[in-house]
């Protein structure tokens, strides 16, 4: 029985975390999750065999917590759990590494370094970035206790966590092993630590903001995404957005948003030829018949070069050309296109892959796009609708879960957050309803209000304290209106970016070079 022992104790862990997370009211258990990992590394002598029962650990939790990505792709899916649990696991390799060589104390440190790293490099667009499990996104269900992320932004919910589970860890350590020297400094610090933010929370000044006089309408179409892509008519389907846009529409409306992929023909739609798009022409009467709005929606579109004047651009049939394909978003009014966005951070396995996975390409699923997947951008595009004042910080899809990058729109004069999604791939599981909550921390940490357009839900408005505003069932059509309010705030986040991350990353590559010359001493004495 007792060879079963550690193996049951990660998975313990890998359940507590899947437990913990939102949308479970069990919030409170990831202040533990950690402990019984914890336990094992104190028990297994041998690192191969902490990094398996690590991998037990990691993959239960991935696998338990987003289990829905099946159903978008299969192949991307078991790659993402294969893959993301194994990168889970170097840090707590690092861990008991630094551990034997720098000793308990600076272990223990080293381990909360080496995992806020771990979390920075993966927010990056490294081509197997997935943040989605960051530590910090599991207080997305409980904005009153995390107010201060304008400061910290998620990194500091991580070190929350990991600084509270190592503290009752070593409460428990101390007061129940053999060795047994009794005292009770660690859990009144790890008390302290679990009061004191949520506390801090509390006082923290949220800035009061003007009432707007104009209105922003966000669309909720409920398009079943499998269909768009194959059998769906465009046709009806734009009538349905527009005949839905209607209803809510008034003479005080300024904004109106569609989700992701909103304008999508199977050919594609040439970002310079909107106007003489035949199939767009719906599209061009409806904004003509409100010449006061600007529309802001998700398109899947394309631009035609003379030539390869870009990294990603592909040859076309005729001789001599080329196009970029991408997954984009536009600003239109009744005079054409204003601007455009294209997509920058996209999804690992099913929108892109890294050169170094490119040999797999064809194992993957690519829903409404091209197997060699899209162009993107790299600046940070603020769409500026200069009618009515707002500055919009476009993001399709799952780039609302990456907060350093979206609090740079705010840096480049953002006032407004629009996030357009097409969450339908998921079917009705949890994934939605995390991919909402996730867009309250981009929300507290900016300030900002977020217009959040989701094609088959949950669609809803959330104020700068993290509150959502009339969210929308799943599965249902639905429009709804807000006086959205702008503020030209920049938070401490804003301005400085993720700190507290940058400063791990530091600490940790020089604990790494500390590591390396023990080792090499021990080595050639």
């Amino acid at each position: 029985m007792n060879r079963f022992i550690n193996p049951l104790l990660a998975i313990a862990s890998g359940l507590l975390l899947w437990a913990a997370w939102p949308v479970s009211p069990l919030t409170f258990l990831i202040f533990i999750a950690w402990i019984p990992l914890l336990w094992i590394e104190t028990k297994v002598k041998s690192r191969a065999k902490f990094f398996g029962l690590t991998y037990i650990t990691m993959f239960t939790w991935n696998v338990a917590t987003t289990w829905w990505v099946w159903n978008a792709s299969a192949p991307g899916a078991a790659g993402a759990f294969l893959a993301n649990s194994l990168l889970m696991c170097f840090p707590w390799f690092g861990f008991k590494v630094a551990k034997k060589w720098l000793g308990e104390k600076a272990g223990y440190a080293s381990l909360i370094l080496f995992w806020m790293c771990f979390e920075y490099i993966h927010l990056q667009d490294w081509g197997l970035s997935w943040p989605w499990l960051t530590l910090g996104n599991v207080f997305s269900t409980h904005p009153e206790w995390i107010q201060w992320y304008e400061y910290t932004g998620t990194s500091g919910g991580t070190l929350w966590i990991l600084l509270v589970n190592v503290l009752l860890f070593l409460h428990i350590k101390s007061n129940f092993s053999r060795e047994g020297n009794k005292s009770y400094k660690n859990l009144g610090a790890a008390i302290v630590l679990l009061i004191m933010p949520v506390v801090i929370s509390k006082l923290v000044n949220i800035p009061k903001q003007t009432p707007a006089e104009k209105n922003v309408v966000i669309v909720q179409p409920n398009i079943d995404p499998y269909e768009k892509v194959s059998t769906g008519s465009f046709e009806a389907q734009l009538h349905k957005l527009i005949q839905t846009s209607e209803k809510e529409i008034d003479s005080n409306t300024a904004l109106v948003i569609w989700p992701e992929t909103a304008l999508f023909l199977a050919n594609g739609i040439e970002e310079t030829k909107m106007k003489q798009n035949y199939f767009l022409n719906p599209l061009w009467g409806f904004l003509q018949h409100h010449p006061n709005i600007t529309l802001f929606t998700g398109i899947e579109s394309y631009r035609v070069y003379d030539s390869k004047k870009t990294k990603t651009a592909r040859p076309m049939g005729e001789a001599g050309f080329y196009f970029d394909a991408f997954n984009g978003s536009v600003l239109l009014d009744s005079n054409g296109a204003m601007a455009f966005y294209h997509k920058s951070m996209l999804v690992p396995g099913v929108e892109t892959l890294p050169w170094f996975l490119k040999f797999i390409d064809s194992w993957f699923e690519k829903f409404g796009g091209t197997t060699a997947g899209y162009a993107r951008q790299d600046e940070r595009t603020v769409l500026t609708d200069t009618k009515h004042g707002y500055k919009i910080a476009p993001s399709i899809c799952y780039e609302s879960i990456y907060g350093e990058y979206m609090s740079r729109y705010v840096r480049n004069g953002a006032n407004i957050i629009a996030i357009i999604t097409n969450d339908g791939w998921w079917k009705n599981t949890p994934g939605h309803k995390q991919h909402l909550n996730y867009a309250r921390l981009r929300a507290i940490e900016t300030r900002k209000w977020v217009a959040r357009s989701a094609n088959t839900g949950i669609s809803s408005f959330i104020d700068p304290a993290g509150n959502i505003i009339n969210p929308q069932l799943w599965d249902t059509v639905a429009a709804i209106k807000l006086n959205v309010p702008v503020n030209e705030t920049k938070t401490f986040y804003v301005k400085n970016g993720d700190l507290l991350s940058k400063c791990a990353v530091a600490l940790s590559i020089l604990l790494l070079i500390i590591n390396i010359v023990l080792w090499l001493k021990k080595k050639f004495r």
